[in-house]
């Protein structure tokens, strides 16, 4: 049978698509997950359990004076946490007064600058929107046992989980303090029981993955608020982070968030954004968490052109914006979008997630959730730069705004480039479309989590989760809610490069360079004038042209033997 060029091609092409297309679709369904049910947060504990192929930690020295293991008070049997705190405060009986001052417990925060009242306790977000009426779920990250509604009892001591902090066996983790609805019956099953005694007897000052436990998963997952604080930090290399390099000066958290009677220096709330007080003697400056507080105000040694020149910009640009190239760099993606319009949508009834975005550690992350909506991640990514001078400025439940002017800033700061006490920083910024009172124009609380039929992870209704949840925290609710694009700003201040990984000169000192959005200075290399260049570019060949044209006339001359001067060499 005879069959032209073009014939062939065309039956060719059809075969092979008949052939391959089913091959491509099995792919793209293998690389899609769709997961029945609700695990959410299943992991927000697991950064303290220890896996068979985690890394050998580096040995240090303990500076420890004290077996804990040989104390009687700690010879239990214990049952539970509030009995091992008990034992805990029978020695160290000043460490319950100093713990319920700080943050850890209180979850409030007065600011001093702009005198609003922050906290976990009272800040609506732009991630899971709201702890507040949430505490059941939210508080497993709060450093106490049993805070689950409003009847918590804030004065007491034995509520204080002192294990959090301070366990070192990587076995200890915590579970939601209130029962969740059917849509999240399969979190956290299957775990060993605590050995409470062992725990007990094995304490130890902080750790990384005791502080990750909760600030690895801020916002409701690995690395979802922060960008440069997740469990890659566990155990990080050096092109990582210089100073938690496990293999190396492996740092922990307190190593730069120092502090005093259970009280540590770093609020984000609250920022030192410029130091000019450096490094201060030993045993003083406890309660900053600076770069300048451990590397000085001229970070750059040597007496070279070039660290002059690179000390010269620590007044105006912070460490962080050289020095941490990009963020969310170790595997684990940050979530820089969050679409809450589109929660809600079932299955046979049933919630579902979808799994179709591999991280760089290959796992899959969630971009659909029944009860979160839609989400976008990103990794290794370039810092949005800003002025900013260290105060955060927030919208709460109470701050009314003017819809028009959307997005939102959940938080905002001021800087600018004559601010003396402002610096260029570098931040991550989230964008998320949330629910918020139509008629108050404010944002809303939305009871999300328990055991109720008017929980939304249940039953998947804004308008029953607005209204509770406003009606039970005493705020006004117009009856009518909406979504409007809200942003928020996240100081990048971990997950820093080695030096020959920093920003170079050229990234910034350009046209179209990292810092070309900021305004109000001269930058060379970025900016220009137009007919001052051209002047400028004019004296300096002429200034050029003239010291060659001097030098070459002198040589003529000299060779003649005109001057006097080559007449004396003679």
């Amino acid at each position: 049978m005879y069959i032209n060029k073009q014939t062939a091609g065309t039956t060719a092409w059809l075969l092979a698509a008949l052939f391959f297309t089913p091959l491509v679709l099995a792919d793209a369904q293998a690389a899609v997950e769709i997961e029945r049910g609700i695990n959410e947060y299943v992991d927000t504990s697991e950064s303290h359990l220890r896996k068979p192929d985690d890394p050998q930690p580096a040995v240090r020295v303990s500076s420890s004076t004290t077996d804990h293991s040989k104390l009687k008070p700690l010879q239990g049997p214990f049952s539970s946490g509030p009995e091992v705190t008990q034992a805990c405060l029978k020695c160290h009986n000043e460490a319950g007064h100093q713990f319920m001052k700080g943050i850890h417990w209180t979850w409030e925060y007065k600011h001093p600058v702009t005198g609003q009242t922050l906290g976990k306790k009272h800040l609506v977000n732009n991630f899971c929107t709201n702890a507040r009426g949430n505490e059941g779920m939210c508080a497993q990250c709060h450093a106490g046992y049993g805070w689950k509604d409003e009847s918590f009892d804030f004065t007491d001591q034995t509520k204080i989980d002192c294990l959090v902090c301070h366990d070192s066996t990587g076995t200890y983790y915590r579970t939601p303090n209130s029962q969740g609805n059917e849509a999240c019956t399969s979190m956290f099953v299957d775990r060993p029981p605590i050995e409470w005694t062992k725990v007990a007897q094995s304490v130890a000052l902080p750790d990384r993955s005791n502080c990750g436990t909760c600030h690895f998963y801020g916002g409701g997952g690995d690395g979802v608020k922060h960008g440069d604080l997740d469990s890659s930090l566990k155990h990080p290399d050096k092109a990582l982070d210089v100073h938690m390099d496990a293999q190396g000066l492996n740092f922990s958290c307190t190593e730069c968030h120092q502090g005093e009677g259970h009280q540590w220096s770093g609020s984000r709330y609250n920022m030192m954004a410029r130091d000019t007080e450096g490094t201060g003697k030993p045993g003083e400056r406890r309660q900053v968490a600076t770069c300048e507080s451990c590397h000085g105000n001229s970070p750059h040694p040597g007496n070279n052109l070039k660290a002059l020149k690179l000390n010269g910009h620590t007044d105006r640009v912070a460490c962080q914006t050289c020095h941490i190239p990009t963020f969310a760099r170790g595997g684990v993606a940050t979530k820089i979008d969050w679409d809450w319009r589109s929660a809600g949508k079932l299955k046979d009834g049933e919630g579902f997630n979808i799994k179709d975005y591999t991280q760089g550690n290959g796992e899959h992350r969630a971009t659909y959730k029944s009860i979160k909506g839609n989400f976008k991640y990103g990794e290794n990514l370039k810092p949005t730069y800003a002025w900013f001078d260290g105060v955060m400025d927030y919208t709460t439940i109470d701050t009314q705004f003017v819809p028009d002017k959307a997005p939102i800033a959940i938080n905002s700061f001021k800087g600018a480039y004559d601010d003396p006490d402002s610096r260029i920083w570098p931040f991550k910024v989230m964008n998320t479309i949330q629910p918020y009172d139509k008629g108050n124009n404010t944002l809303v609380y939305m009871h999300l989590w328990g055991d109720d039929s008017d929980a939304f992870w249940g039953n998947y209704d804004f308008a029953r989760a607005i209204k509770v949840g406003m009606e039970k925290n005493g705020k006004p609710y117009s009856g009518e809610y909406d979504f409007i694009p809200t942003v928020s700003y996240w100081p990048i201040t971990h997950m820093v490069a080695p030096k020959e990984d920093a920003v170079k000169c050229g990234e910034c000192h350009a046209e179209d360079g990292r810092l070309s959005e900021l305004e109000g200075f001269y930058m060379p290399g970025r900016d220009g004038f137009g007919w001052l260049d051209i002047l400028g570019y004019m004296a300096v060949i002429g200034a050029l042209l003239v010291a060659f044209v001097h030098g070459l006339i002198r040589f003529v001359m000299c060779k003649k033997r005109v001057t006097e001067h080559c007449r004396d060499k003679e």
